[in-house]
């Protein structure tokens, strides 16, 4: 009876995610839900409290890069950069792409895929425009990469931050354990994306008088500095979401300088929004809502089939496992679930995340930021084709998947982590 609630109950919330019925935030679920888990007994209260308190850094390292990605859009980053993108590829759609695909995958690891779906998607949209070429592909790279390319780094995803301290492993470990993974993962995205999308990338619609931008340089230093405080603070025990809420301050204190009251008022309620506390409420809640079904029989199954070995197979089956699951329960609660099971192998993290990032480029429901993005290019009346989503993920995932576990597990092997 205890599995069956749990698993009726999260149904129900990922349901809901996928619906948004009237717009509602996700935590309209999720919240109640929580509520009933550990009123039925599901989750015991004190161990309800120990995973909040263990959500708790990462869930306040979201809303900090989340303000530190508004104040960075509202200094004029993400328009420099489609700027600079359009500039650079004088005229040529294909090195426009190549242009998109490294400004994606470089926001996507450092300000974490939120910031490519909700800030550089309409930027890129506004940059086709400008460059007279139809916007498609690179819609398409920004959510591909939104997912693919957020596995460099511990701060690139949610799901990233929800395993890295599970890991055991340095933020310098894990990122020089994922860089190979990520440049290869990136690279065969763009291959076939070049091949897809050839008709439209030899398409040309108008052409257009390209306009400089200023480049925002204080807030670029600033983005530079927060990101190497990640790396260098983070051995001193300095955890990641003080460092973001750092670069947040000196880019709040700039944006209010010379401000009247209430435009400073007007600032830190954009900054409040962009926090987004309705979705942080989501993530505690999920976190209640899947611990149940950890402490279900059906946790125990997903335990049973689960690989403990690191070996070259152990790896392609965890990473195939989180892939799987992610399309079937959204990427975030099968982190939840799968990362306690294999947390005394860092390896298999990483395999776990392998998964959980790559594999939801093949549907909709696979991560969050896929919906997010569904919902901003219909806004844009420019509506993603399902079919071309799906034969999209049908030709990157598989690929991304094997070319990331094996470039993986070689760089285990080289680095002497395996």
């Amino acid at each position: 009876m205890n599995t069956a609630i749990s698993i009726v109950l999260l149904i129900a919330v990922l349901g809901f995610v996928v619906a948004r019925p009237g717009g509602l935030p996700e935590a309209t679920a999720a919240a109640p839900a929580a509520v009933l888990v550990v009123t039925f007994g599901l989750v015991p209260t004190h161990a309800a409290w120990r995973e909040m308190g263990a959500l708790g850094p990462t869930v306040g390292f979201l809303a900090a890069v989340l303000v530190l990605a508004h104040l960075a859009d509202r200094e004029g980053v993400f328009a420099y950069a489609g700027a600079v993108a359009a500039r650079w590829s004088r005229g040529s759609p294909q090195r426009l792409l190549a242009r998109v695909f490294a400004i994606a995958a470089a926001v996507t690891a450092t300000l974490s895929l939120d910031a490519t779906v909700v800030l550089l998607t309409p930027v890129i949209f506004a940059t086709a425009a400008t460059a007279g070429v139809r916007p498609r592909p690179y819609v398409y790279a920004c959510i591909h990469l939104a997912n693919s390319a957020s596995l460099l780094l511990p701060v690139s995803n949610l799901t990233n931050l929800l395993a890295f301290s599970a890991s055991g492993l340095s933020f310098g470990d894990y990122s020089l354990l994922m860089i190979a993974p990520w440049f290869a993962v990136v690279g065969v995205e763009y291959l076939i994306f070049r091949w897809y999308f050839a008709a439209d990338l030899d398409a040309r619609q108008h052409s257009s008088t390209l306009v400089r931008t200023k480049a925002p340089t204080v807030a670029i230093v600033v983005l530079v500095l927060t990101l190497l405080g990640f790396g260098l603070l983070q051995p001193f025990g300095i955890h990641p979401c003080l460092v973001a809420l750092a670069g947040a301050g000196v880019l709040t204190v700039r944006r209010l300088r010379g401000l009247r009251t209430g435009e400073r008022l007007s600032v830190v309620k954009s900054m409040a929004v962009a926090a987004n506390p309705a979705f942080l409420l989501f993530v505690i809640a999920l976190g209640l809502v899947v611990l149940a079904v950890r402490r279900s029989s059906a946790g125990e199954l997903v335990a049973r089939i689960v690989p403990h070995h690191g070996s070259f197979l152990g790896l392609l089956t965890v990473t195939i496992i989180a892939a799987i699951l992610a399309n079937m329960l959204n990427n975030l609660p099968t982190t939840l679930v799968l990362v306690p099971l294999v947390s005394n192998s860092p390896t298999l993290v990483l395999a776990v995340l392998l998964g959980v990032n790559i594999g939801p480029n093949l549907t909709y429901v696979g991560s969050l930021a896929t919906l997010l993005w569904r919902q901003l290019l219909r806004s844009h009346d420019h509506p993603p084709d399902v079919r071309d989503f799906l034969r999209l993920g049908v030709l990157t995932v598989p690929a991304c998947l094997i070319v990331g576990v094996l470039t993986l597990w070689l760089s285990l092997h080289l680095l002497g982590k395996h």
